[in-house]
């Protein structure tokens, strides 16, 4: 019996909280509504020339964006091609792998899908192995690694797996989350909030990686396998 009624508490409480929510967003619209009634024809067309503005500059900067080789994930050929890359573009996304490295791969997977998503941001791939020079000067050491580039330097890494859940089986949405911390792409969700929900079962949390924490001497590889 007291069962019952708190189940039923809880059901108007919740009621209560929809009709409170409901009556917000009918007030919103309502002020939206009138802020429209209120407005001459010559303030509509503004407000539609404005709109038709900013679609248009979000157009050309794609246009913009895609000419530098946004929009898809390719690879680079050398360290040189590398300084290139990121002297065009603000914010770029490049991963070292190595051939023989199996999680390489599932990076692959994940940044073909954010490459298409985000195009703001350029995403790389650099074989570590051909990049000596590069790898040594980024301090690049453990395979693999994602170099996050800000307005040609190097700001944050995503070293491993070790951000991303501690597992294989990270989902894309949980690298978007953390490039979004390192504000590399325009990160749409809730930083405070990683989507992959089996934090607590791995004991991790996001700590932003100073370039001085990556050691080894050689290229150390994230796989198990490997």
């Amino acid at each position: 019996m007291a069962a019952d009624t708190s189940v039923e508490i809880l059901q108007k409480v919740l009621e209560n909280e929809i009709l409170q929510t409901t009556k917000v967003v009918e007030e919103h619209l309502d002020a939206e509504m009138q802020k429209l009634d209120q407005m001459d024809e010559d303030e509509l067309e503004r407000l539609k020339q404005r709109r038709l503005e900013a679609l248009k500059k979000a157009q050309q900067q794609k246009q913009e964006w895609l000419s530098k080789g946004h929009g898809e994930y390719r690879e680079i050929p050398s360290e040189r091609d590398f300084f290139q890359e990121v002297k065009e573009s603000k914010n770029v996304v490049c991963h070292f792998y190595r051939d023989t490295t199996f999680r390489c791969q599932i990076m692959d997977k994940h940044l073909t899908v954010l490459a298409k998503k985000h195009v703001e941001t350029k995403f790389l791939k650099l074989n570590a192995e051909k990049s000596p020079f590069l790898c040594e000067r980024l301090r690049i050491k453990v395979i693999p690694t994602l170099a996050l580039v800000k307005d040609g330097k190097t700001q944050d890494y995503v070293v491993g797996f070790t951000d991303l859940g501690n597992t294989d089986d990270f989902t894309t949405e949980t690298l978007e989350w953390r490039l979004g911390c390192a504000n590399v792409i325009n990160y749409s969700g809730n930083l405070m909030d990683p989507p992959f929900q089996s934090q607590k079962k791995f004991g991790t949390s996001f700590t932003k990686l100073d370039k001085k924490t990556i050691r080894g001497k050689k290229y150390d590889s994230d796989s198990d396998d490997d």
